[in-house]
C-alpha cells in the first residue's frame, strides 16, 4: 500500500523534474498515450485516482470532464487544487484500496503512476472498476517491468543507493492487464532514456511506437467493464 508520507515532502520536486528537458518529454509522450486511452470529453464524470499534483488532472479538465481527484498525500491534493482552480475539480484524500464513493458513480476511471506504490494491484483494480458505471472506461498506467528504466532502478536498489521507486511494484503489459476481470488493451510510451538527449528521445519514441514494443518505461492498460 502507498504510504501517505512518501509523497508529502515531494510536490514542488515532482513538478520541478518534468519541467526539465527530458521530463517535459516524458510528460509529453507519457500525457499522449493517457488521453489517447482514456479519450476524456465535454460532460463526462472522471475520477483521476492517485492524482497527485494533477499533472495529468488538468488535461482531462482542459477536455471539458468534471473530474475527482483522490490521494492518500493531502500536500500533493492541495497543489492539485490550486493547479485546478476554477475548474470543475473536487478533491479527495483517500486510499486507491478503499475507495470512499459510490459503485458506479463514474463514465470514467483513470490512474496514472500510483499502481507502483501499491501491492495489491487486483484490489486497487477491482475498486476502479466498482466506482465506474457499466459500459465504463477504466485506464490504468503504471511503471513497466520489461523497461530498461526499470532495471537500472532495480540495480540501484541492489547497491543499496535509496530512492524514491526503490519498493516499487514494476508489472508487464501481460501482468497489467491480468489484474481485471475483463479483457483489455495495453500500450507502453516513454522508450528513450533519462540521459538521452531530448530531440533525439522524441525520434527513438517514434520509432518504438510505429513498433509497437512492449519495453516503454510507461505502460497503460484500458478495460469497458460490462454493461
Amino acid at each position: 500500500m502507498r504510504r501517505p508520507e512518501l509523497f508529502d515532502d515531494w510536490p514542488e520536486r515532482y513538478d520541478d523534474w518534468f519541467r526539465t528537458p527530458i521530463g517535459q518529454v516524458v510528460r509529453r509522450v507519457e500525457g499522449d498515450l493517457v488521453n489517447e486511452m482514456l479519450a476524456p470529453g465535454p460532460g463526462e464524470h472522471l475520477l483521476d485516482a492517485g492524482c497527485g499534483t494533477g499533472l495529468f488532472t488538468l488535461d482531462f479538465l482542459n477536455a471539458g470532464a468534471a473530474v475527482v481527484g483522490l490521494d492518500v498525500s493531502v500536500p500533493m491534493l492541495r497543489a492539485a487544487v490550486a493547479k485546478a482552480r476554477g475548474c470543475p475539480f473536487s478533491a479527495v484524500a483517500g486510499d486507491m484500496l478503499r475507495l470512499p464513493l459510490r459503485d458506479g458513480s463514474f463514465d470514467k476511471t483513470v490512474s496514472v503512476t500510483a499502481l507502483e506504490f501499491i501491492a495489491e494491484g487486483r484490489g486497487a483494480v477491482a475498486e476502479l472498476f466498482r466506482v465506474t458505471r457499466p459500459g465504463g472506461l477504466v485506464v490504468v498506467a503504471t511503471l513497466n517491468s520489461l523497461s530498461p528504466w526499470a532495471a537500472r532502478r532495480r540495480a540501484k536498489t541492489a547497491r543499496g543507493e535509496h530512492h524514491v521507486l526503490e519498493g516499487a511494484y514494476y508489472r508487464s503489459p501481460d501482468e497489467l492487464l491480468a489484474l481485471a476481470p475483463v479483457p483489455g488493451i495495453a500500450r507502453t510510451s516513454v522508450h528513450f532514456l533519462k540521459d538521452d538527449d531530448p530531440v533525439r528521445a522524441l525520434e527513438i519514441e517514434r520509432a518504438g511506437r510505429e513498433r509497437a514494443l512492449a519495453t516503454g518505461a510507461f505502460v497503460i492498460a484500458r478495460w469497458r467493464k460490462r454493461a
